[in-house]
């Protein structure tokens, strides 16, 4: 009888699959954790939303204050989601002798890196962050395509 580890990992190159099949499709989603500056973070689940208007990217932070989160772009292409920094407090730590924890499942000290290329029409100059209610949503205006030009004929009296 194979054992549950036995499906997983006969299962795994299939585990990835739907990132592989965005990077491909999408090149802007490329995960910043993939480069090599970046090992040992974790990459934040994203959502990202292009409307006529603007590209908005969604990114769920529990716990974490704007304070907490950096948002910058690199290069005038490459936009950045990053929080590495502070310890997350464990409730009760500091009275030992009462207690003791029988899970520890949270990270004690979170950190996760997103690097997205931004598509040509993105204005950098326009991008916005906010952090409410544990998402950060980053808005990046597009710039309007260029008008096409009407050639006006002359009468002539």
């Amino acid at each position: 009888m194979k054992s549950y580890l036995d499906h997983a990992l006969a299962m795994s190159p299939l585990l990835h699959f739907p990132e592989e099949l965005e990077r491909i499709i999408i090149p802007s989603a490329r995960s910043y954790d993939q480069h090599e500056e970046n090992k040992g973070l974790e990459p934040a689940a994203v959502d990202i939303k292009e409307t006529p208007k603007e590209y908005v990217f969604y990114a769920d932070v529990p716990g974490l204050t704007k304070s907490d989160i950096q948002v910058y772009v690199e290069e005038d292409k490459l936009l950045v989601i990053k929080y590495q920094g502070g310890k997350r407090k464990r409730e009760g730590v500091e009275d030992e002798e009462c207690c003791k924890y029988l899970r520890m499942e949270r990270k004690r000290n979170p950190k996760f890196a997103r690097k997205f290329t931004l598509p040509g029409d993105a204005n950098v100059e326009g991008i916005s962050a906010s952090c409410v209610d544990g998402v950060l949503t980053v808005t990046v205006p597009r710039i309007p395509p260029a008008m096409k030009s009407k050639t006006i004929q002359i009468s002539v009296n």
